[in-house]
């Protein structure tokens, strides 16, 4: 499984009509992107219209082609693409793509640990 994050700028002019346009996603492209094997989809936005995105996949590549093919998702690109500034072609194929850092599990896997939440009985506070 790969963990792809990507960053995009929503225009501030536009950020109330982009977030309206996605309460809710169309249900059609929903389904592709669930199709092209994508999962825990995720967008975030941050202060002047930040965007990161996060989803997980098993071939990053293989999605892409899918979507890259897919009419519902070139036609939601289209009407999409007029909310990112300073972004050439689709925003699904386009967006910066961002170098993972840091990853809890894999880094507790490594050191032979397993996530351990705290109980009602331990402080999180040191």
């Amino acid at each position: 499984m790969t963990r792809i994050g990507f960053r995009l700028q929503v225009r501030p002019e536009l950020l109330d009509e982009y977030l309206a346009r996605h309460a809710p996603v169309w249900p059609e492209m929903l389904a592709e992107i669930a199709r092209a094997g994508r999962r825990n989809y995720t967008l975030f936005l941050g202060d002047g219209g930040t965007l990161i995105g996060y989803y997980e996949t098993d071939d990053d590549a293989a999605a892409q082609a899918y979507l890259a093919a897919s009419p519902v998702a070139a036609r939601w690109e289209s009407e999409m693409s007029r909310f990112f500034a300073d972004l050439e072609g689709r925003p699904d194929q386009a967006a910066t793509a961002l170098t993972e850092v840091f990853h809890l599990e894999d880094q507790l896997a490594a050191a032979g640990m397993t996530p351990t939440p705290a109980t009602d009985n331990e402080s999180s506070a040191p």
